[in-house]
């Protein structure tokens, strides 16, 4: 029966996203910590979890339009779960729809905070490497390039940290 097909491919879903907010937890951790080598580490997984979602996220489409054909509608309409779920008519079948959606939604919603936790964080990084720079090299419209003293219009100030005529 392809209803079952629709809610195994939703729970293998689920799986490989809880198996990516997992990630995303140790990712939160190696930014804190300043730690490259693990974050380029996580970030090859992520890719390699990305193409499994995509290949599972066929599978549930294809479960999709199997069932939808065995209830006899040919339509090439993107339904949503919810919608499905209007057509099906067994109470239990109908039940464990709804129970595979809500624990999808809600890893999704996980994933989706925490990926968000971890924009801010290294948003919050660069900002902080940013600022460095600043205090190293003087003002960040301080050109990078070698000019004589003598064709300096107005460099009289302050420089940074280092000195970048030296």
């Amino acid at each position: 029966m392809s209803l079952n097909q629709l809610i195994d491919a939703m729970y293998e879903l689920e799986t490989t996203h809880r198996e990516m907010l997992r990630t995303a937890e140790v990712k939160k951790e190696s930014i804190i910590k300043n730690d490259t080598d693990t974050l380029i580490r996580l970030l090859n997984q992520e890719s390699v979890i990305l193409k499994r979602i995509q290949s599972q996220e066929v599978m549930k489409n294809e479960a999709i339009v199997s069932f939808l054909l065995e209830r006899g509608i040919k339509s090439k309409l993107n339904l949503t779960i919810t919608e499905i779920s209007r057509l099906v008519f067994d109470v239990e079948d109908k039940e464990r729809l709804q129970q595979a959606q809500m624990a999808l939604s809600t890893t999704l919603l996980q994933l989706k905070e925490m990926n968000e936790i971890n924009q801010k964080l290294l948003e919050q990084s660069l900002a902080f490497i940013d600022y460095s720079l600043d205090v190293l090299i003087d003002k960040p419209t301080m050109e990078p390039v070698y000019k004589h003293p003598d064709q300096r219009q107005g460099a009289v100030g302050q420089f940074g940290y280092f000195d970048s005529r030296a």
